[in-house]
């Protein structure tokens, strides 16, 4: 495939390694140097476009994709605010627009689990309480991580003594929130590149669901994965579509 990298930084040059691995040829490459050149006519040169930029250009580079009528592999967090509005510009153009808070393999899988756990645990709801922490370089703009966002809402559709969320800072204290909030705390610490973790505590026990990426290889594998995936498919799809398990 012909791949359109837009956003070149660590994240975009390790897709781009694996890209080539796998025989893919890299067509177009945009950071922020050459924001000018991300133009309809230039994207059009690419069977699809892997998106890892800023929350604060995400959607106007979604939206040329849309009109290029280019299918794209959107990585970057913080504007799902919007996802209805992409949704409906996607649907309107029979456009193909791929989403998640995290492509890798490993972090997906973690997702489903974490989703059947909460499902069990509704049952002792009364016994355990249950809350999120998320671990990332000191480098990271956003908190919590969009991983995390997608943990405890995932818990939330399931572990019904829970209705909202809300995001707790490191130095932050966790007191004083009533017992239907789901904590999730972030942590910024050194070049850590993604670790969550989902702890069910009870009087008795505990039980600690624990996700630890090892570097950006798995995300940026799995950017990739989902541009294959994408080949001959028109739609708005989130990456958990692509990972669900088959009946």
């Amino acid at each position: 495939m012909k791949i359109a990298l837009i956003g070149y930084g660590k994240m975009g040059k390790m897709i781009e390694s694996i890209a080539l691995d796998r025989n893919h040829e890299i067509v177009l490459v945009i950071d922020q140097n050459n924001t000018q050149d991300l133009t309809i006519e230039n994207i059009k040169k690419a069977d699809v476009a892997i998106e890892f930029s800023t929350p604060s250009s995400v959607l106007d580079n979604i939206n040329i994709a849309i009109d290029a009528q280019v299918p794209i592999v959107v990585g970057t967090t913080g504007w799902y605010g919007h996802l209805q509005e992409i949704k409906n510009n996607c649907d309107e153009n029979n456009a193909t627009v791929m989403y998640g808070s995290n492509f890798s393999v490993g972090v997906n899988i973690f997702f489903q689990i974490n989703q059947q756990v909460a499902k069990m645990m509704n049952n002792f709801s009364a016994e355990y309480d249950v809350a999120v922490e998320e671990i990332h370089h000191v480098h990271k703009l956003d908190s919590p991580s969009g991983t995390a966002i997608t943990i405890a809402e995932d818990i939330l559709s399931e572990f019904k003594q829970k209705t909202e969320w809300v995001d707790v800072k490191a130095e932050d204290p966790v007191t004083n929130h009533p017992p239907q909030h789901l904590i999730v705390s972030s942590y910024r610490e050194g070049e850590v590149p993604g670790t969550h973790s989902v702890i069910y505590d009870s009087d008795v026990d505990r039980i600690a669901l624990k996700h630890e990426a090892h570097g950006r290889q798995g995300f940026a594998l799995g950017a990739v994965l989902a541009a294959e995936w994408l080949k001959d498919k028109s739609g708005f799809f989130s990456v958990k579509e692509m990972y669900k398990l088959k009946d």
